[in-house]
């Protein structure tokens, strides 16, 4: 039988997309996206979707990491040498995607997924080597740093630039958000590339017009407990933030809410929603386009609903482009197959890349399988829940996995991972085997869930406990390379996250890319005073810290001076310090250097200005110290590394 092909079922193509320059532009786009809309209702009306047949996808997406583990901005060359249509760029210079085809649901659709799966991973791995890369399956590469976020890493397609521009033009204003995990990340960023930090395995589930609403609110529910099984994203920019931080990230990533619709509660272009679907399909589009200002336009048919009463199908540009433009995690689809006939598909965007490809058809079975039968034992799910707890079980799953709480039939409540052992993989296995699904299959894909979720070994608590054992091995980069390095290593096996072991420290990596900059190794922890402090107090934080240099600052983060061990000795040597100020003794305006900074740079710096001491400040504000005693840190190192190489 004929099916979509995977480019067909997913990707919008290089089309002629482009900002909305004028408001007569905007206009036209708008007409022709009303003019869709009437014309998609016309084609349900007429019973003109394809049915009769449940098909799955997903599209594989990866990241390109050079020998040091950080991201490799190869995608390009990369591209170029696999020449397979199956693969397309992504946002960012160091991202991949490949675009896998639809199966039709039934008998081994996952074990053919999975050879796929394996099949495209294995073509990049192969060809990123020849660009001296390698690829990692991870929701948020643990080794990206903010250098790797601007401009200059997006893949240089004019609709990538025409959409950070429309993004920042409607916010009038920089992406800023806040993230308290473990660990507090406050970011503030003047691009899109924010939105690259994140790789995922979204999973297709194509239905029939008249159940879409059925299904779609049945996704909307099990995409809680899903996500809590396969949290992998627990890092970003160093810091231990949510499990699965890609939705934290993502949702601010892409919000072009300018600060006054933000306090008036409209919602970001990347969201979850807010309430069921009543009757069908037609109601999300309707919605996103009231909510969500059109950015992008294209060409378009003039004429879709004549089309549409010829019997004619229309390809929907303008709709499909605008919906391409909304992140629901859970988003409505239009396609159309090889055959000439319309489908519509649920595209699960919550689970992460990785740990394994084993891993990621194991958390789509268990989509599936529970999709397949809450579909056919119920007709309506809505009156069993309270929408805001459906949202509140996926907002509790990402910050915290297998340990958050889950409300579920019956108002009942439990963990995440009680729900999943003791309901939903039962449940999955019941729909897996009414779809006739290879029962070896079933067994294989829903233990390697089981697994995981019995041992609480997600990707997300590899990835701390690694981290937590590496502690005072090395530098957060050292370890973060090491974490990066492990994954690769094991991945490579093929064994599931739960036959893995935890990540260990490496002695043997080439330290040069852990202090290449003085942001890779400057401390952060800094214990600071303010101006009309005591001098007292300065000295106390020294002796009580071990430390010789403490900064001066306001409250909003400015670096004002810096007070040092040697102006304390002075101090005391005049006679009384206890009712003098900071300010009095200070050095002020100390010269700093920002994070970016080469670090032979700043050593040459220290050396010519004799300083013993160097702040590093970002916009402005404190964000780390660089001493004498972490250059010689950096400088042992180095020389040990250099004198341990064969000569």
């Amino acid at each position: 039988m004929a099916v979509a092909t995977a480019s067909e079922w997913i990707a919008m193509g290089e089309q002629n997309i482009q900002q909305v320059s004028d408001e007569l532009e905007h206009r036209r786009f708008m007409k022709a996206l009303l003019t869709e809309v009437r014309a998609l209702e016309d084609m349900h009306a007429k019973g003109m979707f394809e049915g009769g047949i449940r098909r799955i996808g997903a599209e594989q997406e990866m990241f390109l990491v050079d020998r040091a583990h950080r991201p490799s901005l190869s995608a390009v060359s990369v591209l170029d040498q696999i020449g397979d249509e199956r693969f397309t760029h992504e946002l960012g210079l160091f991202n991949l995607e490949a675009n896998l085809s639809p199966q039709e649901l039934g008998g081994a659709c996952l074990r053919r997924l999975h050879e796929e799966t394996d099949e495209v991973v294995r073509l990049a791995r192969e060809h990123a080597a020849k660009s001296d890369a390698q690829i990692a399956l991870v929701g948020i590469l643990p080794t990206l740093t903010k250098e790797h976020l601007s401009l200059g890493s997006m893949v240089p397609k004019p609709r990538y630039f025409a959409l950070n521009e429309a993004l920042m033009k409607l916010r009038g204003s920089n992406f800023k958000f806040s993230i308290k995990g473990i660990d507090h990340l406050h970011l503030e960023h003047d691009n899109l590339m924010l939105e690259a930090c994140n790789t995922s395995f979204q999973v297709h589930f194509q239905v029939e017009a008249d159940e879409f609403a059925q299904l779609y609110n049945i996704a909307q529910v099990v995409t809680g407990p899903l996500l809590a099984a396969c949290v992998n994203s627990p890092i970003l920019l160093g810091k231990r933030l949510w499990h699965e931080s890609r939705i934290a990230v993502f949702e601010n990533s892409v919000d072009s809410r300018s600060t006054a619709h933000a306090v008036r509660g409209h919602k970001p272009r990347v969201h979850f929603g807010d309430q069921w679907v009543d009757e069908s399909v037609i109601e999300i589009f309707k919605e996103d386009i009231a909510r969500f200002r059109v950015i992008l336009t294209t060409d378009f048919e003039e004429d879709p609903i004549g089309m549409v009463a010829r019997g004619e199908v229309p390809k929907l540009h303008a709709l499909r482009l605008h919906n391409g433009t909304v992140y629901r995690w859970n988003r409505a689809c239009y396609g159309i197959s090889e055959t000439g006939r319309p489908h519509l598909r649920i595209e699960n965007r919550v689970i992460p890349a990785g740990p394994t490809v084993a891993d990621e058809i194991a958390n789509a079975a268990f989509f599936f399988g529970m999709m397949a039968k809450l579909s056919r034992s119920i007709d309506d799910i809505r009156p069993y829940f309270n929408f805001a707890d459906v949202k509140a079980n996926f907002m509790a799953a990402a910050r915290e996995g297998l340990r958050a709480q889950q409300i579920w039939f019956d108002q009942k409540q439990m963990t995440a991972q009680e729900l999943i052992l003791d309901v939903l993989l039962p449940l999955a296995e019941e729909g897996l085997r009414e779809a006739s699904i290879d029962e070896q299959d079933i067994e294989y894909y829903l233990g390697i869930v089981r697994k995981r979720v019995d041992m609480r070994r997600t990707g997300a608590r590899w990835q701390l406990e690694s981290l937590e054992s590496m502690r005072g091995k090395g530098s957060s980069h050292e370890c973060l390379r090491s974490l990066t390095s492990s994954m690769i290593d094991q991945q490579a096996s093929g064994k599931p996250i739960a036959d893995w072991s935890l990540a260990e420290f490496c002695f043997a990596q080439d330290w040069r890319e852990s202090y290449r900059t003085v942001g890779q190794f400057m401390a952060t922890d800094l214990f600071t005073v303010r101006p009309d402090d005591i001098v007292d107090f300065a000295a106390s934080l020294m002796e009580w810290r071990y430390v010789r240099h403490v900064p001066v600052e306001d409250n909003e983060g400015h670096l004002l001076g810096l007070v040092s061990h040697r102006q304390l000795l002075r101090l005391v040597a005049r006679g009384s310090s206890s009712e003098v100020m900071v300010s009095e003794v200070m050095h002020h305006q100390p010269l700093s250097v920002p994070s970016d900074t080469p670090t032979v740079e700043a050593i040459r710096m220290m050396r010519d200005q004799r300083l013993s001491c160097l702040p590093v400040v970002d916009d402005g504000r404190l964000v780390g110290l660089v001493t004498e005693y972490d250059l010689m840190i950096v400088a042992g190192r180095l020389l040990e590394s250099y004198l341990d190489e064969p000569q």
